[in-house]
Formats: structure tokens, sequence, C-alpha cells
């Protein structure tokens, strides 16, 4: 729960991408609606009524003046009205907890605390308008979303993931021979003795949820995680025109170059995804720092970097929305980072992510896929590994990004230290350096020691999660000095 303090803070930065300020005396606006969707379809945020926003004034300290409410109690009722009428809004969201009242100079303002909805449930539309009634947020306030956005969004409330739909036009004949031996051969290879490996190829693709055959008819379908995967290039080309995969180093260039190497279709290799990560993969890790290390008497190269950087592209294909118009599986190569680029925002929240323990792969299949012949993590394991593996090297941490204006994600991989000097016998009086974020925190906390971290992450534009991880890695530049509600920060010098 926010605290009067906690609301001079979040409009001290003024209206952002988690806040919304409605000046609104007995009436509900109907512009809050609108909010509450993009809200709910974009990181969550608070939409507080009984302020007014003074767009034309320079001065922070007057851009926002309390006006406060009426009939609280009245407005709160109509707003539970409407949040459980279905005609209104999708879905309510919303228990008790996440409206409150809150006294301000002696005036009341009503503070509706928005989540994040979960991926089962988007869109969250208003209106009863599946197109024209759903809403995100940008540091411009709200904006309708347009039809690929609310198409992506339904595609990605099907519990079951996406790349089982079938194409009914496709069959064995569309699928690269040449491809698909490979992947047996390495199937072998990774299952010695599994009884799929005496199969014959559509029987085994059927096992591993790349076609369908008809019970009556005998014809055989392929879905999309066997085209995809094993397809010929022009095929996938074909049904999937929008959709491309590019691979790029930049690194060591020289004049006016604008890369040094590149993966684009050419009619050289087949479009799939099984050829581009088996050729591309290698590109990534070949110069890898590989420290020598000797299990009995054979030399063992693998590392958890490497395993990283696998579990990284591992992860940019399962959760690429591969239907997505304009979509690019995109990966990099720079002197000072690795990029992962993939269409389609998270399905869940980042600080999931971060954590770990839950993954909801929107192509099960193709993750299935790829598992089977090593590549990919247990469930929800995976970032947590990367992240675990880029602590280990010195690097840096890696920075997972959700664009919303672009519907991406993309994952850097620092290749730098962080540290000027990093080796393997570090003093205990060795302070580490402070990334850009935990700075903005230390900066944040000096202006307003009460602040709080739901405060913070409003401010910063990250989530709740992201800032207490931060904080914990801080232990020994700030404290809190009593209880989260009345307590106050601590910098440490």
């Amino acid at each position: 729960m926010l605290t009067s303090n906690d609301i001079q803070g979040l409009l001290a930065k003024g209206e952002h991408l988690s806040l919304e300020c409605k000046l609104c005396a007995n009436k509900l606006p109907n512009s809050l609606w609108e909010t509450y969707s993009a809200f709910a379809n974009s990181y969550g945020g608070y939409i507080l009524l009984g302020i007014e926003e003074h767009r034309e004034e320079t001065d922070p300290s007057k851009r926002y003046s309390i006006e406060g409410v009426t009939n609280p109690d009245k407005l709160i009722t109509d707003f539970w009205n409407l949040a459980n009428d279905s005609n209104k809004v999708s879905v309510n969201m919303l228990s008790d907890d996440n409206v409150q009242v809150i006294d301000m100079d002696g005036k009341k303002v009503i503070v509706i605390q928005v989540p994040q909805a979960g991926y089962g449930i988007k869109p969250v539309y208003i209106n009863g308008n599946l197109f024209n009634g759903s809403f995100r947020r940008n540091h411009e306030g709200d904006y309708r979303c347009t039809k690929r956005q609310v198409k992506a969004m339904v595609r990605d409330s099907y519990e079951e993931g996406n790349d089982g739909t079938i194409f009914a036009q496709c069959d064995m004949g569309d699928i690269d021979e040449e491809t698909l031996r490979r992947y047996r051969t390495l199937f072998r290879y990774k299952n010695e003795g599994h009884v799929w490996n005496e199969v014959d190829d559509t029987t085994f693709l059927k096992n591993l949820g790349g076609c369908v055959i008809d019970k009556e008819t005998g014809k055989v379908s392929l879905t999309m995680a066997g085209l995809m995967m094993f397809g010929t290039g022009l095929v996938v080309r074909d049904r999937f025109p929008n959709f491309r995969m590019d691979y790029i180093n930049m690194c060591n260039l020289i004049g006016e170059e604008r890369y040094s190497d590149r993966l684009t279709y050419d009619g050289r290799w087949e479009n799939n995804l099984f050829q581009f990560f088996s050729i591309v993969l290698p590109k990534m890790t070949f110069d890898l720092p590989r420290p020598f290390r000797m299990e009995g008497v054979t030399r063992v190269d693998d590392t958890p970097q490497h395993k990283a950087v696998r579990e990284a592209f591992t992860n940019s294909i399962i959760h690429a929305d591969l239907m997505m118009e304009s979509g690019v599986l995109r990966i990099e190569k720079h002197d000072d980072k690795l990029v992962f680029r993939n269409p389609g925002l998270l399905r869940i929240p980042v600080e999931q992510v971060y954590e770990g323990g839950v993954s909801f792969a929107r192509n099960p299949k193709i993750q299935n896929m790829l598992r089977m012949v090593g590549y990919g993590e247990n469930l929800g394991s995976g970032f947590p590994m990367i992240l675990a593996a880029w602590k280990q090297s010195g690097w840096g941490e890696p920075v997972l990004k959700e664009k919303l204006d672009l519907d991406e994600v993309e994952l850097d991989l620092p290749l730098k230290a962080v540290t000027e000097n990093v080796t393997e016998n570090v003093t205990e009086n060795v302070t580490e350096k402070l990334s850009e974020r935990q700075n903005r925190i230390l900066d944040i906390v000096s202006r307003n020691p009460n602040t709080s971290i739901p405060t913070i992450a409003a401010e910063m534009k990250v989530s709740i999660m992201t800032i207490r991880r931060d904080i914990e890695k801080m232990s020994n530049r700030l404290r809190r000095v009593g209880p989260d509600k009345g307590g106050h920060w601590e910098i440490i010098e």
C-alpha cells in the first residue's frame, strides 16, 4: 500500500509509463478505462484520481495540484460496479487491496493499482470491442493497439503455444532431407538406443510433433514446428513471408565496413530454424575463452559461458512469435557484447524470467525438438543459468529488454569486464563497481531517504522485483533503517 510520501515521490517525476493522474471530483472519467486496459496490457501502474496535471507548467513543483475527490466511497462503488461489468471491461483483475484512499493535505485521493495482466487473459479490452478497445502504454500516455498487436496477444493467450498449427497444404515433400538427416544424426548421438532411431522419417517427425497423420486418409500435414525447423527454404518463405532470420558480425570492423560476416537468406542454405541455429551457433562461440581443463585423459572445452550462449540462442527461437508481421530473429556479435533479438514480447513479467522456475514457450514443440538433441535447460532454469555463468565470467550482468514499440525482446550479453582489474584472486576489500541502474537508485535515495521500493521502481520504469534484486546486491552501500512503512534509507559511505 502506498503512503502520501510515496505519491509525492511519484508526482515529482511526472506522468510516465506506470503513472496516470486524472482530475476527478464526483464522477469517474471515461478515460480511466483506457488507462486500465493500457496498464494491464503493458507493465501495470498507478491511476491517481483527484490530482490535476498542468501540462503547460514547466516547474515540476507546480506541475500537479491536489484537488481531491468529494465522495470517495461513491466513486469506489461506481468503479467496482463497472470493473465487474463484462460489457465495460473484458476482465477484472483487481482485489480490494488494489484500491485505496489516501489523505493528502486534507484532501482525498483515490489510488488504483492495476497489475500487469497474465498472458492467458490478454488483451484486456473495454466496451466489448477487442480491436478498438485494447490499449497499451508508452511515455506519451495510452494508445490504441494496432490489429497486429491485438492478434499477437490473442496468439499468446493459447496455453498450448503456437507451433502446433497444422498446415494442411504442406507434407513431407516440403521437408529438406539434408536438414532432417543432420538432425536425426545428432538425435541418434544424443539418444543412443532410443526406439525412435529405428522408425522412418515420417513417423520420426510425427513423434516429435512436426507433423500429423490423418487416421482415415493417411494424409500427412506438417505442423508449424515441423516446417520451421526442417522445411525447405522456399516453402518456409512462402508460408512466412514476413519472418526472417539474420546473423550479423560487427566485430573488428575496418573503415566503412558495416559488418565482417553475415548470414541471411541468399539461396545457399535452407531457410529453416535448425540450419540457422547449426550455422550461427559456432560463429557465436568459437572465440569465447576455453580454459584448459582435463577430465581424466580427456580435455573438456565446454564452459558455463558456452552453455549460456547456447541457452540464449535457444530461448530466442522457442520464444519467437513466428507469425509476427515483419518479425526478425536477429543474432548479433559485437566487440563488446552478444545480442539476441526475437519478435514477440515476453509471456511472463521480466522479474519472473530473472527468478526462474516458470517457462511458457511460444513454440513448445520446437523447444522439445531442441531439447531432445541437447539444447535448452529444464523448464524455467535457463535464464538463471545464463546469469550465473556471466557472473562467473566477470563480463557484466546480462540485460533483458522488452521493447513494446517494436514488439521485440532483446538479450544483451556483455563481453567486457565491469571492473578494470578482474583476476581470480580478488581481495575482500575491493568494492564492486555499481551498475548505472544501481547508481540511479543511490541518487534517488539520497534525494528522498523516505522513498519506497515501489516509488523507485515507478520512477525508473522497471519492475519492483528488479529494484529489490539490485538493492540486495548493494547491501554494502545501502541499508534500510526501520520498517517498510515509516522507515528510511541510509547510504553507507
